[in-house]
């Protein structure tokens, strides 16, 4: 949880935008080996919701960067939602990404995050239909997270032929921000898709690098790398 402090305080000196920070949980089905494999160890290390907002607090005590929670609605669920949004806002978050959370079954959750002040963030992918844009687009705040490929997370090589195209489809049904994330990794990737974008989320790579980094070296190798796609 330290180490995780650090991460944050190293991307927010490298000037990234947001920091999305994950609490782990046990069955995460939209994300691919690197950030499945970082959220057991979480979990083994002790990891809860509860020990997620603290680390939180302790990040947002030295920090006024924008923060986004990306987790699963089961641990909200469990939690209880009116009590996670208001934890969650207390201690500094900005926004929630509910990743399995469809919007059918978020009448709930909606005016929970909203009572609380957080932003509600969900997810659009290539295959999504023009009515599917137009529901999310309508119930989004935020920004509009468009999934740059079907799948899981992970750092991918090439980026879609299709992918301008989705994007220019969400753009034409909201003024928010659309940001382009899974799969990409590298500073190329990100000059590419900025070209048509708001903005890039960068997941995996990062966290493999955090996984197979000395912890004495952390906080300069995370800024480097941030600073290296940024620019």
């Amino acid at each position: 949880m330290d180490a995780t402090v650090d991460i944050a305080l190293a991307l927010d000196a490298a000037c990234v935008d947001v920091i999305e920070l994950g609490i782990p949980f046990s069955d995460p089905l939209a994300d691919g080996p690197s950030i499945q494999a970082a959220g057991h160890r979480a979990l083994l290390g002790g990891a809860t919701v509860a020990r997620a907002l603290d680390t939180l607090r302790e990040i947002r005590s030295r920090s006024a960067i924008p923060i986004v929670l990306m987790t699963y609605f089961n641990p909200a669920l469990s939690y209880g939602l009116d009590r996670f949004a208001r934890d969650v806002a207390g201690a500094g978050a900005d926004g929630v990404i509910q990743t399995d959370l469809t919007p059918e079954e978020a009448d709930l959750w909606i005016p929970a995050a909203r009572g609380a002040g957080l932003d509600t963030v969900f997810l659009l992918a290539p295959t999504s239909t023009e009515s599917r844009i137009d529901v999310v687009t309508g119930i989004a705040t935020g920004f509009i997270y468009c999934v740059s490929r079907t799948g899981v997370t992970g750092a991918r090589d090439e980026i879609p032929m299709e992918l301008e195209e989705f994007v220019g489809r969400v753009r034409r049904k909201t003024d928010l921000p659309v940001c382009v994330g899974f799969g990409i990794s590298t500073s190329d990737h990100v000059r590419r898709i900025t070209a048509f974008s708001d903005g890039v989320v960068v997941g995996s790579a990062l966290v493999d690098l955090i996984a197979t980094t000395n912890r004495s070296d952390l906080g300069a190798k995370v800024k480097q790398f941030a600073e290296g796609l940024r620019a």
